[in-house]
C-alpha cells in the first residue's frame, strides 16, 4: 500500500522551518472552522445589507421627489430588515452561504428569485393580518420590490466571484480531503478533477493493493485489512475534512470494508458512484416506500405546482376568451373576407409526455388541405394579406387559448414544434425531447 503526501528523502533534506512549513500545510489549523463561518456571515449580511438600502433608497427617493422633504426612515428601515431576514434565515437553513455552495454552479439565479417572491408573500401577508400596509406607502412598497431583486441578485454574484477568487487550494478556508482507492481509480479521478478549480487541497491518497489473480479470498481480506488498517492511522494522523473511497461499486466487498473501516474515523465520509453523477447538479439520497435509491432529478412539477399552474391556465384562459371575444370575431370574419377557407386551423403537435394533439391558430395562408407540410418562408406567396399582419403581431397564436382550456397547452411552457420539425431537432440537439416533460405553451421563457 502506498500513501502520498511528500517525500521522507525531501523531508529530511528540509531545514527545520522549511519542514514546519510543510507539516503546517498539511495539518489542519485552529482558526479554519472560524474563517468559513466568517465568510458565511459575510455574505449573509451582504444581503441583508442589499435588502435593506434599496427598501430605504426607494423609500427617501419617493418622498424627496413626491413631497420635497426627508421622511423618517425608521419603519423603512425595520421593514427592510424584516423582510431581508425572511431572506437570510431561509438561506441558512438550506446551506445556500457554505463556501461549497459558491464554488458549485448552483442555480443561484433561481433560488435567489424564488425566494425573493417567497418572502415578499409573507411580508404581505403579515402586514394584511397586522393592518399595517396602509403605514407604508405603496408606490415605495413596489419601487422596493423591483429594485431589490436585483441588488439581491448582484450581491449574490458578487459574492460568487469573490469566493471562488479567493478560495484555493492553498488558502486556510479549502476543504482538506484524503483520497483512497485502487491506483486506477485514484489517476481517473486526478484526469477527471481539478481539484485547485474546485476550492479543494487533496492533503493525502492511500492507494490500495488490488488482487492478484488466483489469490485466497482469505489472504485477500488480510491483505486489505492491513492496508486500511494503515490508511486509517494516516487519516487520523492527518485530521482531514473528508475521505473519499473511490473503490468503484461493483466491488462490492471491498467498498464494505472501506466504508467499515472509515466509520471509525471522525470525518465526513463520501462514496464516488461513477462519473455519471457528476451531471447532475443536485443529486441526494431517496427514499420511496422502503426502497433506497440515488436521486438525480425531480419530477418537473409537484402535484401543488401542477394543481395550481392549472387553476391559473383556466382562470386567465377563461378571462382572456371572454375579454378577447370581440377581437377573435372580427379576426375570423377578416379572414373569411380575405381568402376563402375557414378562420381556424388545426396542425399537430407533440405536447406534454410526447403525446400528440391539435394545435389551433388563426388561418394565416391560404387554405390547400391536400397539400403537403411545408415550412413558411420570408415573402412565401401562400400568405395571405390579413395573414401577414396576424403572423407580424403573433395573433394568429390567440385560438390556442382553446388548447389551453382543454388541458393540451398551458398559458406559459416550452413553444411546440410541427412535428416534423420535432423529430428532426431530437435527433440532432441532445436532451430536446425533455421539453415534453411539461405541457407546451402559448409563450415561453424565450
Amino acid at each position: 500500500m502506498r500513501h502520498e503526501r511528500f517525500s521522507e528523502s525531501g523531508t529530511a533534506n528540509l531545514a527545520s522551518s522549511e519542514a514546519r512549513a510543510v507539516w503546517n500545510a498539511l495539518l489542519p489549523r485552529r482558526g479554519r472552522a472560524v474563517l468559513r463561518i466568517a465568510i458565511a456571515g459575510g455574505a449573509a449580511l451582504a444581503e441583508l445589507a442589499a435588502v435593506a438600502l434599496a427598501g430605504l433608497a426607494c423609500e427617501l427617493t419617493y418622498h424627496l421627489v413626491t413631497y420635497e422633504r426627508q421622511p423618517d426612515l425608521g419603519p423603512s428601515l425595520a421593514v427592510g430588515l424584516f423582510l431581508g431576514l425572511f431572506v437570510v434565515l431561509p438561506n441558512i437553513a438550506r446551506g445556500e452561504y457554505s463556501i461549497e455552495n459558491y464554488l458549485a454552479r448552483a442555480p443561484h439565479l433561481r433560488r435567489v428569485t424564488s425566494l425573493w417572491l417567497a418572502a415578499w408573500a409573507v411580508v404581505l401577508v403579515l402586514g394584511f393580518l397586522s393592518k399595517t400596509t396602509g403605514d407604508h406607502s405603496r408606490a415605495a412598497a413596489v419601487a422596493t420590490f423591483v429594485t431589490g431583486l436585483p441588488a439581491l441578485v448582484a450581491t449574490r454574484f458578487l459574492t460568487v466571484a469573490l469566493v471562488r477568487r479567493l478560495i484555493t487550494p492553498r488558502s486556510d478556508s479549502a476543504r482538506r480531503i484524503h483520497l483512497i482507492g485502487y491506483e486506477e481509480d485514484v489517476a481517473s479521478f486526478y484526469a477527471t478533477h481539478d481539484t485547485a478549480a474546485l476550492g479543494l487541497r487533496v492533503i493525502g491518497v492511500s492507494t490500495l493493493r488490488s488482487a492478484a489473480p488466483g489469490t485466497d479470498p482469505a489472504a485477500r481480506r488480510s491483505q486489505l485489512a492491513e492496508d486500511l488498517d494503515l490508511s486509517v492511522s494516516v487519516v487520523r494522523f492527518l485530521r482531514p475534512d473528508d475521505v473519499f473511497v473511490l473503490v468503484p461499486w461493483a466491488e462490492v466487498e471491498d467498498l464494505e470494508a472501506c466504508v467499515d473501516a472509515f466509520l471509525r474515523v471522525p470525518v465526513a465520509l463520501h462514496l464516488r458512484p461513477g462519473r455519471v453523477m457528476d451531471r447532475f447538479s443536485d443529486v441526494r439520497l431517496g427514499r420511496v416506500g422502503l426502497l433506497t435509491g440515488i436521486n438525480v432529478g425531480r419530477a418537473p412539477l409537484t402535484a401543488f405546482e401542477i394543481a395550481s399552474k392549472r387553476a391559473f391556465d383556466l382562470v386567465v384562459a377563461s378571462l382572456a376568451l371572454l375579454a378577447l371575444s370581440p377581437v377573435l370575431l372580427l379576426i375570423a370574419i377578416l379572414i373569411r373576407l380575405d381568402s376563402p377557407g375557414p378562420s381556424l386551423f388545426r396542425q399537430k403537435r407533440y405536447g406534454f409526455n410526447q403525446e400528440a394533439f391539435w394545435v389551433f391558430k388563426f388561418r394565416s395562408m391560404r387554405s390547400d388541405a391536400g397539400a403537403a407540410f411545408r415550412q413558411a418562408t420570408r415573402g412565401d406567396d401562400r400568405i395571405t394579406r390579413i395573414g401577414r399582419i396576424l403572423r407580424r403581431t403573433n395573433l394568429d397564436e390567440l385560438p390556442q387559448l382553446l388548447n389551453v382550456i382543454r388541458g393540451d397547452m398551458s398559458l406559459v411552457g416550452p413553444r411546440p414544434h410541427a412535428v416534423a420539425h420535432d423529430r428532426s431537432f431530437e435527433r440532432r440537439i441532445a436532451l430536446y425531447a425533455r421539453r415534453h416533460n411539461v405541457r407546451p405553451g402559448i409563450t415561453g421563457w424565450a
